[in-house]
């Protein structure tokens, strides 16, 4: 096994204290909350929120329910690290997380992971809605509990049932506008749950090798190049058919349709390629996976936008 630059400390162990100044700390603070990654989840979150609407929502719900996402999220983020900070001071990818290099240390991580969980579940409760508030508390113990204390190192299938943490923001920025939860809300609930695995599968890929190191069966660290990209084609075809319900059920007009459409065509186009290259047997860089892993991001942006800019143009 290769040996990386933090193993010769304990995860968590703690900086001198003149290495720990207040702007540092703060950052890692934040770092614990994987900032990136918030913005993706706030991406699915307020145009749901403007097609629940049929409009504009009430721009002061639409802060709170993204101050209470993040902090939700955040909390679930920072709880993640503490339980994964063996294993992330041996993953090239995750060896300078806050926790692993002593800037934050694992009780204080622990500490303020449960407090956002705490604070964004009153939040939503006492501002929103109890139902939205329930959601959110979902969310957390679901990312935490069941994906990374009981599937992330038991089952390659880990990502694709621990994905719907990251599902649920969709029903919450819908419940918090109409206190309940919609079809067309569960539609887009799906596209995102089938949309998870073909969009961490590349990536994962890419880093196979930490995933081994570690034994964690991320899918590509268990099984071939042409087995996975196999996956992703089946996932990425149902996600975009999923994608289309909306419109013969009579959730949008015609200009969502268009972009899932097109942005769903895309994605089809380089899942299709990523799955030629891995049967010709490319690896390395000649694989290309990672152009799928930077698509599937503008193809959330792009999908998403449509849903709120939908109900203006009907």
């Amino acid at each position: 096994m290769s040996v990386t630059a933090v193993e010769s400390r304990p995860a968590g162990t703690l900086e001198p204290s003149g290495h720990r100044p207040l702007g540092a700390r703060v950052k890692a603070f934040i770092e614990l909350t994987k900032p990136r990654i918030i913005e993706l989840l706030l991406m699915t979150t307020v145009p749901v929120m403007f097609l629940a609407a049929q409009g504009v929502p009430d721009l002061w719900l639409v802060v709170i329910t993204c101050l209470g996402g993040y902090l939700s999220a955040g909390g679930a983020n920072a709880l993640n690290m503490y339980i994964d900070r063996d294993i992330d001071a041996l993953m090239h990818r995750t060896e300078r997380r806050p926790v692993v290099t002593g800037m934050v240390s694992p009780a204080e991580c622990l500490v303020f992971g449960i407090s956002l969980a705490v604070v964004s579940t009153l939040m939503f409760g006492l501002l929103v809605n109890w139902l939205s508030a329930a959601l959110s508390l979902g969310a957390v113990l679901f990312y935490v509990v069941v994906y990374t204390m009981l599937l992330k190192r038991r089952t390659s299938q880990n990502i694709v049932w621990g994905g719907i943490a990251g599902c649920l923001p969709v029903f919450i920025g819908w419940s918090a506008v109409t206190n309940e939860v919609s079809w067309a809300a569960v539609i887009l609930f799906l596209v995102m749950f089938f949309w998870t695995p073909p969009h961490y599968w590349p990536l994962s890929m890419k880093v196979t090798e930490d995933y081994k190191r570690v034994g964690v069966p991320m899918l590509p660290a268990v099984a071939g190049n042409v087995v996975v990209a196999n996956q992703i084609v089946i996932y990425s075809w149902v996600m975009v058919l999923v994608s289309l319900l909306l419109w013969p059920l009579g959730y949008v007009g015609w200009f969502y349709p268009l972009v899932a459409t097109l942005s769903g065509g895309l994605w089809l186009w380089e899942a299709h390629a990523l799955r030629a290259r891995a049967r010709a047997g490319l690896t390395g860089a000649k694989l290309k996976e990672m152009r799928l892993f930077h698509w599937s991001i503008t193809y959330v942006s792009l999908v998403f936008a449509a849903v709120a800019i939908d109900p203006f143009l009907r």
